[in-house]
């Protein structure tokens, strides 16, 4: 019994989110400053984390927010609720990433590569040193960070995202598929083909 309140305690959240949802997309589109102040407000700062963390730049994540707010209210019309206003937001943001990141890479890179399937480590642990609080302890762990983010600025674009959203964002694999528009094995695929690229190039880099 105690249980079938909580599962509907929570069908009932659920409903009131989307409830509240509908009415902040119904004043975006209507064109309400306050829903957007709201929006941006809520929304900038982990936009600006997904962004700047594709780029690794905050100047170019600086830039790439603006566009990106700017298609929001613009495109806001034409937002439907196929997905979350989350998702949504979420899309444009990668892919206002992946745009200003392609014409980057063709520059500056262009490595060929080939990976074999594996057992893999994620991402977020290449980064994680040895226990410890000291001063040697935290250099070195400032030190693999660098690493990880040298070595992510490299990898192909359509890893290097899953590998944000999934390691860094911790987003779950649904909504990541939803956010790249892409069905949830691709985002499993690429985010294994992406650890292993990854780890390999730590590899290389640490001499090993």
């Amino acid at each position: 019994m105690e249980a079938a309140r909580t599962f509907e305690g929570a069908i009932e959240q659920v409903g009131v989110q989307a409830a509240e949802e509908a009415q902040l997309v119904a004043e975006l589109q209507a064109g309400s400053d306050d829903a957007f102040a709201y929006v941006l407000e809520r929304y900038r700062n982990p936009i600006y984390s997904v962004v700047a963390q594709i780029l690794i730049s905050e100047a170019d994540a600086a830039d790439v927010l603006q566009n990106v707010f700017v298609k929001v209210f613009r495109g806001i019309g034409q937002f439907h609720g196929q997905s979350s206003l989350k998702t949504w937001l979420y899309r444009i943001a990668v892919r206002e990433a992946l745009n200003f990141r392609r014409g980057w890479f063709r520059r500056h890179f262009h490595e060929p590569f080939s990976i074999d399937d594996e057992p893999l480590e994620p991402a977020a642990d290449l980064a994680r040193a040895p226990a410890g609080s000291g001063p040697y302890e935290t250099l070195e762990q400032s030190e693999r960070q660098q690493l990880v983010k040298a070595a992510l600025e490299t990898l192909p674009r359509t890893y290097r995202a899953v590998l944000v959203l999934r390691e860094m964002e911790e987003m779950p694999y649904e909504e990541i598929a939803e956010t790249l528009g892409v069905p949830e094995g691709t985002v499993k695929s690429r985010l294994m083909r992406g650890r292993e690229l990854l780890r390999r190039k730590l590899s290389i880099a640490l001499g090993r």
